[in-house]
């Protein structure tokens, strides 16, 4: 055995170019030899003198702080310019009341009797002094000039984008009604089915005497299943709202309306569509109309006016080629385009620049910031008295919202008014176990999500978008939280007596409490809720506009909690807080 003569030489302190050889700590006999354990030890601080011969030099700048750090890291959003933001406001000032809009009379009449009764001051919001005039056709007279002198009208495409609650549903749908009810008059099909009913009935007056019986005329009528006007939005709930909406306008504009979605049996959907009187406004979600238009694609073959409401839904994976389907084969008869959404992100934005680069764009300028008059609340879970139990922070919080509702009429439970309470979870089967926890607490309380039926996501969300007066005593058989007269909740029919929940000790009179999924965050205009609880944490910023935009709407006055944990991202939700006391858009 003979050793290497290396093993008496010392290592070499200097490379062959004269730098010195760093001490390896990456092999299992680096800590060997040493006078003191030294083995985790810190990278040493480089002095002043190496840091300039690494930048050559020259001091790096240190870049300014930028603002919704974390927040850039959720989902992004397109950004509006501040002084975009200050001519706007300029703009919408000079519109002070409906009459300002050359709309017609009838037209008018209907926003006071119709769509805004009950309301005393009729002031339209600045989504509807941005978009209703551009709409009409006002602003657009150069490009009427170059479209009439070529002789072909081309097809006029906008983008409506305000923050939720501020009124996005009229500011579409009064000037579509307002251009239906001028094509009517120049319209040919029409006046010819006019003359022949006219020559029938002055035929049966000739001819009321012979014997032989008047021609009977099949001629259909031209609107009957061609509607004019298509308004696509993402859910069966959103297709109920928009078209009461509708039908409320066409008792006095005088046009016919139809809604379709999953919700409706083959029968109805067919009936209403193919009624023999016509249609001229078609509500419907994107998969049903493209279904449909497969087989008959001589709907889309009329249509003047296409609304995609919610459109960062429409146009995201699931619902892209559907919509596309029906913007593709609904292009050659059509005259405005009409996108309209309350939060535009990035790969949206991306995308109208692709596919329609010409789009107008009417933003109002608090897109993306929730409104000042929603205050948001911060509930640490982790701190006493909860000790990271979060679904008994939620029952506490309602328990104390509730409270304040009893107390403005003190043994008068009845007259007190009413809290409807919306608690937002990010899983569907977490809402059904937070609604059993809350029913259990003495709360009443309902689960909405996909597994609900279409019947049952009507009725429980029409207690949370009506707002009923104080005098009206609450009786026990609601339409959407049924509870006996024990206090006991809604009990379902398929659920075995034995495991049902027993009635809680104490009950929490006047408060209505859903739990839902994003399900309930889009466009559903819960008008009577004036608290949002955020179970978990929203994953990304448009969740969170979405979500707290369930409240304070129309003017109204809100408050948002959220609850948190030690897994969540207490960074987000302190940077929406100090965005939301700033009155800054949250991008």
């Amino acid at each position: 055995m003979s050793l290497s003569p290396k093993v008496s030489r010392p290592p070499a302190k200097t490379t062959p170019s004269g730098r010195p050889v760093g001490r390896r700590t990456n092999s299992p006999f680096a800590g060997m030899n040493q006078g003191s354990a030294d083995i985790r030890r810190e990278p040493r601080a480089r002095s002043e003198a190496e840091v300039k011969r690494s930048s050559g030099g020259r001091e790096r700048p240190k870049k300014a702080k930028e603002p919704f750090h974390a927040l850039k890291m959720q989902k992004a959003l397109s950004a509006v310019s501040y002084g975009q933001r200050t001519s706007i406001k300029a703009k919408i000032s000079q519109t002070e009341s409906f009459d300002d809009f050359p709309l017609l009379p009838m037209v008018k009449d209907s926003i006071a009797t119709q769509a805004l009764s009950g309301m005393v001051d009729l002031v339209p919001t600045p989504i509807q002094r941005l978009a209703i005039p551009v709409l009409l056709g006002n602003e657009t007279r150069a490009a009427r000039r170059r479209s009439s002198a070529s002789g072909k009208k081309a097809m006029e495409q906008f983008l409506l984008a305000a923050e939720t609650g501020s009124g996005k549903t009229l500011a579409y749908l009064l000037p579509v009604l307002d251009a239906i009810k001028r094509a009517e008059v120049m319209d040919t099909e029409l006046e010819a089915q006019r003359k022949v009913q006219e020559e029938e009935e002055e035929r049966k007056k000739a001819n009321f005497h012979a014997l032989e019986p008047p021609p009977l005329s099949n001629i259909p009528h031209p609107t009957t299943g061609r509607p004019r006007a298509i308004i696509l939005v993402p859910t069966s709930e959103l297709v109920t709202q928009v078209g009461n909406l509708t039908k409320l306008l066409s008792h006095t504009v005088k046009f016919r309306s139809g809604l379709i979605s999953s919700a409706y049996s083959g029968k109805v959907i067919r009936n209403r569509l193919f009624a023999p009187t016509g249609i001229d406004v078609l509500i419907s979600t994107p998969h049903l109309l493209a279904s449909i238009s497969e087989s008959d694609p001589n709907i889309l073959s009329r249509v003047s006016h296409l609304i995609i409401d919610e459109a960062d839904s429409l146009l995201d994976r699931s619902f892209a080629p559907s919509t596309s389907t029906i913007i593709d084969k609904s292009t050659p008869s059509l005259e405005q385009l009409i996108l309209c959404s309350a939060t535009i992100p990035r790969s949206l934005d991306s995308y109208l620049r692709k596919r329609f680069p010409d789009m107008r764009r009417l933003v109002t300028p608090n897109l993306h910031a929730i409104p000042r008059r929603v205050q948001l609340g911060v509930v640490d879970v982790e701190k006493e008295p909860y000790r990271g139990n979060k679904i008994l922070a939620c029952a506490d919080t309602i328990w104390s919202i509730g409270k304040a509702a009893a107390e403005h009429a003190p043994g008068d439970s009845e007259r007190a008014e009413t809290k409807r309470v919306l608690v937002f979870v990010n899983e569907r089967e977490k809402t059904q176990e937070v609604a059993e926890y809350l029913k259990s607490k003495g709360i009443e309380a309902v689960a909405l999500n996909r597994d609900t039926p279409e019947q049952r996501q009507s009725e429980t969300l029409s207690a949370f978008t009506t707002i009923q007066p104080k005098s009206v005593p609450q009786t026990s058989n609601d339409s959407s939280l049924s509870t006996s007269s024990s206090g006991s909740n809604y009990i379902p029919l398929n659920r075995a007596p034995s495991t049902v929940t027993p009635p809680p000790r104490r009950h929490l009179p006047n408060t209505k409490v859903l739990v839902t999924t994003d399900l309930g965050s889009r466009g559903i205009d819960t008008l009577a809720v004036r608290h949002v609880i955020l179970y978990d944490v929203p994953h990304s910023t448009i969740d969170f506009i979405h979500r707290l935009g369930r409240t304070g709407r129309m003017g109204r006055r809100g408050r948002g909690i959220v609850l948190v944990s030690k897994n969540d991202r207490r960074d987000v939700v302190r940077e929406v807080k100090e965005g939301m006391f700033k009155g800054q858009a949250l991008i």
